[in-house]
Order: structure tokens, then sequence, then C-alpha cells
């Protein structure tokens, strides 16, 4: 069960049917008026990663902030043969339901997406097909391409991927979200923030996202995700005419410089701050920095 007490986390999560029978919770902070700035967040975080920009933010803009389904306080339905409601934990699922998301609140203008994670892929697959929305871009170790040629596939992520037993360990053990509590920062989180991160996902039903989000990660042609990654991957330079921020943990040891270099190279106008004493979780590690700078960087580059 999430405490009902989070530090910093001080919003009123909404909820609305994403899908017969399925609800999506997510945050909608800020004035109506405000320029929408929309959050993705990851594998296997919630919309709790981005506490402190949507508090740093919301007094300005409106923020958007999500729950994937199956992630943080939204639904989990299953996704066996006959269940009811049925979800398919897939990347096109995520691209369609922040569709949804955004169809539900009105949103048809322009747009600031902030991503994270699997939140790039969810946010770039996207605006494959609203790329005039996107007006800017911030950018958080994440992707929007295809795992680098010179980029091992971490084990820890074929483990639950490619495993049986692997993936049977961290349903039954949540062993996905306790290690990235403990090992996606290079500062010890507090019990607290740990327990925010660590508690949507106890329990083998509250897991399913967190592996079947794994099991997706696209390698080659024919896994279910990689004709839309690899279309983003192509696209993505379609981007390098609008402002982008990109916020970087160099001791992320997923999207460390590889990807770095990828966003470098489709975007090489963007403000880049790369930090060599942050992890993953590049928020939690170097907040009190990332956020007057995020928001400096959208006050400055404000949406015609």
């Amino acid at each position: 069960m999430i405490p009902s007490v989070l530090p910093d986390f001080t919003f009123t999560p909404r909820r609305f049917e994403v899908r017969p029978g399925i609800g999506m919770s997510y945050l909608d902070e800020g004035p109506r008026d405000g320029e929408i700035v929309v959050m993705l967040h990851g594998n296997p975080s919630w919309s709790f990663y981005w506490r402190h920009l949507v508090a740093g933010l919301s007094d300005r803009y409106r923020c958007i902030v999500p729950d994937h389904v199956g992630m943080g306080l939204s639904d989990r339905p299953d996704d066996a043969a006959g269940a009811s409601p049925r979800y398919d934990y897939t990347l096109q699922s995520r691209v369609d339901d922040l569709d949804a998301l955004l169809a539900h609140l009105g949103i048809t203008g322009p747009v600031t997406l902030a991503v994270h994670d699997w939140g790039g892929m969810i946010g770039f697959g996207w605006a494959l097909s609203h790329m005039a929305q996107v007006r800017r871009l911030v950018v958080l170790n994440t992707a929007a391409f295809p795992l680098p040629s010179a980029k091992p596939m971490p084990w820890q992520l074929s483990l639950g991927r490619d495993s049986r037993i692997g993936g049977w360990l961290i349903r039954r053990f949540n062993l996905f979200a306790r290690g990235a509590a403990w090992l996606g920062t290079e500062r010890v989180l507090p019990a607290d923030v740990r327990r925010g991160y660590i508690a949507p996902y106890n329990g083998w039903r509250n897991a399913i996202s967190t592996l079947r989000f794994m099991q997706d990660i696209p390698l080659r042609e024919g896994d279910p995700a990689w004709p839309l990654v690899a279309e983003a991957g192509r696209r993505l330079h379609g981007f390098a005419d609008r402002p982008a921020f990109i916020g970087w943990g160099l001791k992320d040891f997923v999207f460390d410089r590889h990807f770095l270099d990828g966003f470098r190279r489709a975007l090489p106008e963007a403000d880049v701050h790369a930090f060599d004493d942050a992890g993953h979780y590049v928020l939690e590690d170097r907040h009190e920095v990332l956020v007057p700078a995020i928001r400096a960087f959208l006050d400055t580059h404000p949406i015609a």
C-alpha cells in the first residue's frame, strides 16, 4: 500500500477511465491557462518522481503527470487471456493512453514534453503524430531510439526480459523497484522516499507492470515495440529546431553516455546539464540544481 503521506508529494491525484473499467491516476497542477508541461515517468517509478519539478513549476505552468496503467495510483489490470478488464502492457498501449488522457483534458495546443526512462519512448512515440504540438523538450536519462550498437544490454534488464525465473523473482519480491530505490541514485535516499518508490509495487499483482515494461524492451525487428522506437529514432532529429533541455546522471548504468550521445547528435543545440555525481533518478540526486535550471529554460523559451 502506498503511504498516505509522502515526502514533498503535496498534490491531489485525479482519475479518469482511460479504457473501459481501467482507471488512470494523474496530476493536473497549476493554472488552467498556463503553458502545459507533460511529465512522463518510466519504470519502476511513477508521478512521485516528478514531485520536485511540479512544485517548482506549478505556480506558472500547468503540469500534467500521469501514472501509467499498472503504476503508481493507477489500476493494475491483468493481461491474461479472458481477464476482464484486460490490458496489453505494450508501448503502443502507453502511447494510446497518453493520447486518451490529453483528449480527456481537452489539450490540443502546444505542450512541453518532459520525459524520463520509458517516458521518453512513450512521449516521443506519441509525438510522432503530434509533432506540431511539441514545442519544447526536457529530456532526463531516457531513450527515444533503440539500444545503441556500442551499448551492451544490462544483465539486470535481461533478468526480467528474458528469464522466466528472473521474471518470477521480480514479481514475487519486487526486486526491480527495490533495486532502483537503492541503486538508482548516488545519494542515499531517505527511508520515506525509498518507500514512495517501492510501495506501489509490493505484491505479485502490484508488480505486473514493472515486469511487463522490461519484457517489452525492443532489441530487434520482430519485437512488438521495435517499429515505434525505431521510427522515433529515425525522426528524432526533426525536433532539433525547438528548444531542448537535457539533464543527465552519468552514473546511470542503463541510460549512460551512449544514450546521452544519441540525444546530443539528434538535438545539437540542446542545453545539456550532465552530472558525474548523479545516477538514473537524476531528479533525486540533483533536483536542487535541475529544477531551477529547467524553470529558467522554460521561462527563457516561452511558447509563442
